[in-house]
């Protein structure tokens, strides 16, 4: 098991239809095609033997490697340090466009710096999880792999007669092909690979396509992350989540995954191994604000219109949306276990697909709602078709919202009456009713109303403890819950409030780790499944603001400053951070990334603020 490489020891490429995972190793261990969501031919993250991969690393010499991105891009250059030379591995794939494609372009270009250096590059793929048999082909341009579903095409481009040539290629018995090629300094050689659904011959490349290509994609970035507004205290880190989070959106349809991967464990050996490469509504929600926040509306709109779609496509369903999709909007996320994959570490099962998308979780109803609020006070308003289809949602959360469900933690253990998903319910409403005044739409705003200061009544008197002096997770139980970290913010509570003051209290005391936050204790209030978890980076950021949000400016500033040094050299988060500092769960993770922006964001105007002299004020939106 030590062959695997740590979670965090990985940086992220991609062409906004797919992505890729690259160790520090200059291993590419996994990479799904033709989308986020299709099966894996290079899966070795989650089976080494069997899984498949695309290596490149220097052969014959101790070295140590480093990443980091081009600035202003998520082009990632390895670095490869030894004694006798230092090489440079430059992994990027160029944009695939906003039409749904099977083709899709992975360079890896391959250079030495100074010195001389040795290389042994390997193509081992392994189609659908490793399930599909291939045949390979061998040309004078490259090398064709060809699985019942998928093929891809591998090219040598030589930028020097020391480069890598057809006539260094070899066969390795798995299937796979490998070459190896002595470069010396200021000599350079790249692989292009490229997947399709029909047979075809490798193209072969010449230097400066590969060149142009490069490029092509660092421009393309580096315009996109002009549309930023953020100057604040973290600007660099703020700008790296913006490009990781554009990184993990189905550029066709506008949704956002929650992760590139399936089935990183939230503890190793554990069986919560699940498969995130969907769109959750809340989370994709969510990103509405935080694209708003940092001046990038067209992602917005595209996103609210999608899940305007996943409205009307359920206008004949009991529920009128499940709580999350394929990337092309599509609800069928069956889940399978992968037993032939020992999964990350040994960390068994490994599952794809996802059979919590039934669930009943009434937050992201809330989350919706506060995203088209945010994009009407932005200046993007819905159409009367959209304000139709939102009616009728507000409508069925008047009729459902007192009502046992599965939370937004997705546990298994039956359903309850979630705090949190009263909390978003009350968002739903509150936020329904100021879109109506604010534009003068037609709806039941009294019935909205009344709805609204029900649940409203229905959280103070059965969701807070007294003789526990806080919120809790459920109305059957006196555990906390990091998710109510978010009341003040959501604007139910005031955070000087005595009743959020005590709640904070409690959570730091039983919750928080240093600058670490658990979402809730599996002991105290068994979820369905066995083990424990590491703390949980979105309530972690969520924590600074409440700090923040509670006049602690100085404690939610130090705490953002640890967060900040739990991210890996890229500034990529997974899930979950282990008490030991290491990353688990699957990798990286909008939800992570979506919290340190709006975290930052706010704790910039507070601090700004506070250096006006004006103290704090409220950051509730309208």
């Amino acid at each position: 098991m030590d062959s695997y490489p740590a979670v965090e020891a990985h940086g992220l490429i991609g062409d906004l239809q797919t992505a890729a995972l690259v160790a520090m190793d200059g291993t590419l261990d996994w990479f799904c095609a033709p989308r986020f969501d299709s099966p894996s031919l290079f899966g070795g993250l989650l089976d080494r033997r069997k899984g498949g991969h695309c290596s490149v690393s220097p052969e014959g010499v101790e070295y140590v490697s480093k990443q980091l991105y081009l600035p202003g891009t998520p082009i990632l250059i390895t670095r490869f340090l030894s004694a006798d030379g230092v090489g440079e591995l430059v992994d990027f794939m160029p944009v695939a466009g906003v039409q749904a494609t099977d083709r899709h372009l992975l360079v890896r270009m391959l250079r030495v710096v100074r010195g001389t250096m040795r290389f042994r590059v390997a193509c081992e793929p392994r189609f659908n999880y490793g399930r599909d048999p291939h045949e390979l082909d061998v040309y004078p341009e490259g090398q064709v792999f060809r699985s019942p579903a998928l093929s891809l095409s591998v090219s040598l481009v030589r930028y020097s007669e020391t480069g890598p040539g057809e006539h260094d290629l070899q066969r390795s018995d798995e299937g796979g092909v490998w070459a190896t090629a002595t470069l010396r300094e200021g000599e350079a050689g790249a692989v292009v690979m490229e997947t399709g659904l029909s047979p075809h011959r490798p193209r072969s490349y010449t230097p400066g396509e590969v060149q142009e290509l490069l490029e092509q994609t660092r421009d393309f970035w580096r315009r996109w992350l002009s549309r930023s507004r953020y100057r604040g205290r973290w600007r660099e880190m703020v700008e790296r989540s913006a490009m990781t989070l554009k990184l993990m959106t189905y550029a066709p349809t506008g949704a956002l995954i929650a992760a590139p991967t399936a089935g990183l464990p939230e503890q190793i050996g554990g069986q919560r191994n699940w498969d995130y490469r969907y769109t959750w509504i809340r989370d994709a929600s969510i990103s509405v604000h935080t694209l708003l926040t940092l001046g990038f509306t067209d992602e917005a709109w595209r996103y609210m219109h999608w899940v305007d779609e996943r409205v009307r496509e359920a206008r004949d369903r009991a529920v009128p949306l499940q709580i999350m999709y394929r990337v092309d909007g599509s609800p069928d996320l069956s889940e399978e276990v992968l037993h032939h994959l020992e999964g990350y570490r040994g960390s068994a099962p490994v599952r794809v697909g996802n059979g919590a998308a039934n669930q009943l979780q009434l937050d992201i109803y809330g989350e919706v709602l506060n995203g088209l609020h945010e994009a009407d006070c932005h200046g993007l308003q819905a159409s009367h078709q959209l304000w139709l289809d939102t009616v009728r949602l507000v409508d069925w959360v008047c009729e459902h919202w007192d009502q046992p469900e599965d939370g937004i933690w997705e546990t298994r253990g039956g359903r309850q009456d979630f705090t949190y998903g009263r909390l978003m319910s009350w968002v739903a409403l509150d936020r329904a009713v100021r879109l109506a005044h604010r534009r003068g739409r037609p709806a039941d705003i009294a019935r909205w109303r009344r709805t609204r200061d029900q649940i409203y009544h229905q959280i103070m008197t059965r969701g807070y403890r007294p003789g526990r002096g806080a919120f809790v997770q459920h109305y059957a139980t006196d555990v906390l819950d990091a998710s109510l970290l978010a009341m003040p913010g959501v604007g139910l509570v005031s955070s000087m409030d005595p009743l959020w003051q005590s709640t904070l209290r409690a959570m730091e005391a039983e919750l928080v780790s240093d600058s670490l936050v658990y979402r809730y204790d599996p002991a105290a209030s068994p979820d369905g499944l066995p083990g424990q978890e590491s703390t949980f980076t979105m309530c972690s950021f969520w924590y600074v603001r409440a700090l923040a949000e509670a006049g602690r400016l100085d404690d939610a500033t130090l705490t953002l400053e640890k967060m900040l040094t739990y991210s890996n050299p890229l500034g990529l988060y997974s899930e979950e951070i282990a008490p030991t500092g290491e990353q688990t769960g699957n990798f990286p993770q909008a939800f992570s990334h979506l919290s340190l922006i709006g975290t930052a964001v706010n704790l910039d105007g507070l601090l700004d603020a506070a250096l006006r002299g004006i103290g704090t004020f409220s950051t509730t939106p309208g």
